[in-house]
């Protein structure tokens, strides 16, 4: 099996978060122009739902369960973060990526907010292929709620593990997990603790900083390590070469 790089975009960067559904285009045309001119290996693309999704999400209490009233929001948020997929994808085919959405809501389902079951067979076989999937943030089935939101930092860690990949990277606004404005460079389970990390003041039903560190510690458990760092620096995350970010690695590790 070829070796994979599981990469996230983060919302905050293909979105304006104070919007609605606000996409970015141009720096969408952007990245995909930085992921076409890198030296690219198998690639799994995931991105976060930023200003498509996350509004439609708090507005009908997704991740409070269903209860017959807000039923009409699983749909209105997928449709949302179903929009921002297309303009990523669309966006990737025009730089000659051969990208292809794929929605979590229609292969995955999950207990208590967590994911149970998802499907990834299909994704290592397009990657074997060439092939980009472009998964998503998204609304899924509950068995315990009826519903809840899947972040794509959850995604990010089920995917590096199905597929195996040693080489995690998740492309922000922010030059990789700060501290009183200085970049930290190395985090594990032993400093996490000592950490004062702010959260954002913009809408995210996903746990923000401190929810992408919590789904990275536990890739880290599984013995992947992942990288922060700003999207201007994916070309260089890709091709090996740096990143200036924050290392997300096991207790102990070098």
């Amino acid at each position: 099996m070829t070796e994979t790089v599981v990469l996230k975009l983060g919302g905050s960067v293909i979105t304006d978060k104070s919007g609605d559904c606000a996409i970015d285009h141009a720096r969408l045309r952007e990245v995909a122009g930085e992921l076409a001119a890198a030296r690219r290996p198998a690639l799994v693309l995931v991105h976060g739902a930023g200003s498509c999704g996350h509004p439609e999400a708090r507005r009908y209490r997704i991740n409070d369960g269903l209860t017959g009233e807000n039923v009409p929001g699983v749909y209105e948020t997928h449709a949302a973060v179903s929009r921002l997929n297309d303009a990523v994808v669309e966006a990737l085919r025009d730089a000659g990526i051969e990208a292809i959405g794929i929605h979590p809501l229609a292969l995955a389902l999950a207990e208590g907010g967590r994911l149970v079951s998802f499907e990834t067979r299909h994704i290592a076989e397009m990657t074997e292929h060439g092939i980009v999937p472009v998964l998503h943030g998204d609304v899924v089935m509950d068995r315990l709620r009826g519903s809840c939101i899947v972040s794509g930092d959850q995604l990010v860690t089920r995917l590096a593990v199905a597929l195996a990949s040693r080489r995690v990277g998740l492309a922000t606004d922010v030059p990789g997990v700060l501290q009183n404005g200085s970049v930290i460079p190395r985090i594990d389970r032993s400093t996490v603790e000592s950490l004062d990390i702010g959260e954002s003041t913009k809408a995210d039903v996903t746990g923000g900083m401190r929810g992408k560190i919590a789904e990275l510690l536990a890739l880290a458990d599984a013995g992947i390590e992942s990288h922060i760092f700003h999207v201007s620096k994916v070309g260089r995350f890709l091709d090996g070469t740096g990143h200036d970010g924050t290392i997300v690695t096991q207790r102990g590790a070098p």
